[in-house]
């Protein structure tokens, strides 16, 4: 599967909602999946980047996307059921949902994390994605396939000391991930994962990391024939695994 080679119209005619979009996995994904032929949906806090995004798919001749501005930090359930609402009267379902959006905030011990920090945390990394979700079902089941994709992380897999709030969400994710695709296995035709993409070239890991040199590692670029083919049909079979592309 390393070598996989999406065909350049694998996700022709599908809709695909993208959270954390203007940077790092979320940008290139997004770029990736509107080069393949789908309709993307870009979703983030900053509408400049998200705009730069839209600009680079449309330079590079991707179907034209959509721009929808949302801060999960402070996002209710119903700002995801009017998301919902609003993208079912546009499209009227939904073939994929990939959830890259995340936050880190600071690395502490258990004994030192700040409350406030730890709430603001979970509410992105599990809360959101939780909501979102929810509130998108219903779309998700109206396609012929669709696939939920969480991004998650190795410290989300393996306890790692200091990584506090962070950690506990993305091991929140894979549950929800595995409770989801138990869920709709042999009710639906949505299947559900989780890939941890491991040292990757994003403002989170800088933020981690600060005197790492970014050359050092890969680029998010690197991860897209993973998330290419677990968005598509090529994947129709797979659900409820936690995908690492280091053995995929």
């Amino acid at each position: 599967m390393r070598d996989y080679h999406p065909p350049k119209e694998l996700l022709s005619g599908r809709t695909i909602l993208v959270t954390g979009a203007g940077d790092g996995i979320g940008r290139a994904a997004s770029i990736a999946y509107a080069a393949h032929g789908a309709t993307v949906i870009l979703l983030g806090r900053t509408i400049a980047k998200l705009e730069a995004v839209y600009d680079t798919i449309e330079e590079a001749g991707g179907v034209q996307p959509a721009i929808y501005p949302l801060n999960l930090e402070g996002a209710t359930d119903h700002d995801y059921f009017e998301l919902a609402d609003r993208l079912d009267k546009e499209f009227g379902a939904l073939n994929g949902l990939l959830h890259n959006a995340a936050q880190l905030r600071l690395l502490s011990r258990i004994d030192d994390y700040d409350i406030e920090t730890w709430y603001q945390v979970m509410q992105v990394n599990l809360n959101g994605p939780f909501m979102l979700t929810q509130a998108c079902l219903p779309l998700l089941r109206k396609a012929d396939d669709a696939s939920v994709i969480f991004t998650s992380d190795y410290v989300g897999r393996k306890a790692k000391a200091y990584w506090g709030a962070y950690s506990v969400s993305k091991f929140g994710i894979e549950g929800l991930m595995q409770i989801l695709a138990e869920e709709t296995r042999d009710s639906s035709a949505i299947r559900v994962n989780s890939i941890a993409p491991g040292a990757t070239r994003t403002n989170l890991r800088a933020h981690a990391y600060p005197g790492e040199d970014p050359q050092t590692v890969k680029p998010p670029e690197e991860l897209m024939p993973l998330y290419l083919w677990l968005m598509g049909p090529d994947s129709v079979e797979t659900t409820g695994e936690a995908l690492d592309p280091r053995t995929w």
